[in-house]
């Protein structure tokens, strides 16, 4: 018998930064939470040792020529192992699942949370692509299904704080804080040679390496500006960004007689984490408290969309619609990867993002196909643009 007092919880990212935070969370409430589901793509030895310590009911190794070694590793206990990227979409679905953790990493999340809110599951979302990619479907889906999204990110975690006992209050317009990365304050030309071992330094969080190069070049605070649309129903001129480097006001809502709420808290991913896993209950815990003293001063500032245009063309793509989000998402995991390799240098990650949202089919109305194609589609001519091809 499933134990009522308990969330079952299925974490699909479980190695990566969230997935590790979330299991951490779990660790320290064990009478609150269970862990019902274990996924990673590649790292099996974690994945293992997360099994052993966890025994959830089943585990999925995404990739297949790791099955026999997950398998035989945790032969010895009731775990059901699988492998594949169909597993991990199809074992959202099991009926002893409560809440779906969503960690996985870009457009890989969005079929597994189809399925999960078409399943009933409530969804913790820390995978912004999903809704960047297909928001009116995913939107639509969890209305139909009456599933509740979560927000994990520490700033749409902020927004649906301040928001929280405000549901007559019109929002004139929510702020997502951003610390400005690595590169805050330099110029174009200073970027010109910026090396992947540079732009892998956050001064504030500790993320997986395509979240910290989306930060250094403020292609996650757009994703973050489109998820926001989605999560909050708002239009593109409702959503500012505003540079604050200490990142401790994770987020703001400005109401329509003027005033403003702000979340404030150390950066702490799994205060957010903790919060979307025990909603509407806020569970005690002993993190690290923010204290005034230590910092006397919060500044702000006007992000710079000339240097950083991820976060211009990220709007473009918002106000455009359609499946524009969706190669613009597409080419920017393109883009992040060839930099990663040292095939294209930091500034022209944003020109292969350009082309590609010029050159690509746009489509007013997609329907899920639709997305599916766009995204291969975009895939497949950014990875075919080189050097010469975007400068």
């Amino acid at each position: 018998m499933k134990d009522l007092q308990k969330k079952h919880i299925a974490i699909l990212g479980s190695t990566g930064s969230i997935g590790t935070q979330a299991l951490d969370v779990i660790r320290r409430n064990p009478e609150r939470f269970e862990v019902e589901v274990l996924t990673a793509e590649h790292n099996a030895d974690l994945l293992i040792q997360q099994a052993i310590e966890f025994k959830p009911n089943t585990v999925v190794i995404g990739n297949e020529k790791l099955f026999d070694k997950v398998n035989n590793a945790l032969s010895s206990l009731s775990i059901k192992v699988y492998c594949g990227a169909k597993s991990i979409a199809s074992v959202v679905e099991m009926e002893t699942i409560d809440v779906v953790l969503t960690a996985l990493v870009g457009y890989a999340g969005l079929i597994p949370t189809i399925n999960a809110i078409k399943a009933g599951k409530h969804i913790a979302l820390a995978n912004k692509e999903t809704l960047v990619v297909a928001g009116d479907l995913i939107t639509d889906l969890a209305i139909k299904n009456k599933v509740a999204i979560l927000p994990v990110d520490s700033e749409h975690s902020a927004i649906f704080q301040c928001l929280t006992g405000e549901h007559i209050n019109p929002i004139e317009k929510i702020i997502l804080t951003a610390s400005g990365g690595p590169f805050r304050g330099k110029k174009r030309f200073e970027l010109e040679n910026i090396t992947k071992e540079q732009a892998l330094k956050h001064p504030n969080w500790t993320m997986g390496a395509k979240i910290t190069i989306d930060s250094a070049s403020l292609m996650n605070k757009g994703l973050e500006v489109i998820e926001a649309k989605w999560l909050f129903g708002l239009e593109a001129n409702q959503i500012d960004v505003v540079i604050h480097s200490q990142s401790i006001i994770h987020s703001m809502v400005q109401f329509n007689d003027g005033s403003i709420k702000a979340q404030m808290g150390l950066p702490d991913m799994r205060i957010p984490i903790q919060y979307a896993l025990s909603y509407p209950e806020r569970l005690e815990s002993n993190f690290p408290r923010f204290d005034f003293n230590e910092f006397p001063s919060l500044t702000f500032e006007k992000p710079d969309t000339e240097t950083f245009q991820n976060l211009s063309l990220a709007f473009r793509a918002l106000k455009e619609g359609g499946n524009m989000p969706c190669i613009l998402n597409a080419a920017n995991e393109v883009a992040v990867e060839k930099f990663l390799k040292d095939e294209i240098t930091f500034l022209e990650m944003s020109l292969l993002i350009e082309e590609c949202m010029a050159k690509v089919p746009y489509i007013a109305i997609p329907d899920l196909a639709a997305y599916i194609q766009t995204d291969a589609d975009t895939r497949a001519f950014a990875k075919s643009l080189t050097n010469s091809k975007i400068k």
